[in-house]
């Protein structure tokens, strides 16, 4: 892989990460946001989008 496509990949970890803990935060501050299941799907949701985007890099 190239150097640009491995800035791209840790940009996305870095992005996702960030994103689960925004999910966490207002699952935790505004418990009627806390249901977990919209929780994980809307995390699985981003994490597929990551995979997708580092194989088309590929």
């Amino acid at each position: 892989m190239s150097t640009l496509a491995l800035l791209v990949v840790l940009l996305l970890v870095i992005t996702d990460i960030l994103f689960l803990g925004a999910i966490g935060y207002l699952a935790d501050r505004h418990p009627r946001l806390a249901k977990p299941l919209a929780a994980c799907g809307t995390w699985a949701d981003a994490l597929i989008a990551t995979v997708a985007l580092v194989v088309a890099l590929r």
